[in-house]
């Protein structure tokens, strides 16, 4: 396991924190996602207003997109996770090899985060399953996060999933 600071991603966002696992070790263990979930969020939480509140908000978003990628990913290459904070805002950049047929199931789960009836898609999804759908936590995060997804393809056979969490203005 690597953590060291690189440059931000986009202007105006400062690096706090990456990770980087091979992909098998880190499919070989489900706890791994809540082991690393938490530690991040325990690093990247000790300066802001309430830090035991956003290290909670933090590590329950960080841990539904680890385990997105932990039932989509492959064990081929690295995941690899960046945070960067702006402002208010902390901005997750989780890179996972995706199988080409997975591909388009990410991008109409971040397609549906974006459009108007979301937050019906939500209720809908979490009221009717009876096991929500994978889709259904990028809902969640938009929803009740008011986070902002996006999909980056441009290094296959990964993906990136963006994921912009405004935690300090989060109403609990």
């Amino acid at each position: 396991m690597e953590i060291a600071a690189k440059e931000p991603a986009e202007a105006g966002f400062q690096p706090l924190l990456q990770l980087e696992m091979e992909m098998e070790t880190f499919l070989s263990d489900w706890r791994h996602c809540d082991q690393l979930s938490t530690f991040m969020a325990r690093m990247i939480s000790h300066n802001r207003a309430d830090p035991v509140r956003h290290s909670n908000f933090f590590s329950s978003a960080l841990n539904e997109l680890l385990e997105l990628s932990f039932r989509g990913g492959c064990p081929k290459g690295q995941i690899g996770c960046m945070i960067y904070r702006q402002g208010a805002t902390e901005r997750v950049r989780l890179s996972f090899p995706c199988p080409p047929g997975h591909r388009q199931f990410y991008r109409e789960a971040v397609s549906k985060t974006h459009r108007e009836d979301a937050y019906a898609r939500y209720l809908d999804s979490i009221s009717t399953d009876l096991a929500p759908s994978k889709d259904v936590v990028l809902l969640d995060l938009a929803i009740n996060f008011d986070a902002q997804v996006h999909l980056d393809e441009s290094a296959p056979p990964s993906i990136t999933l963006v994921v912009d969490l405004p935690l300090e203005g989060i109403v609990s």
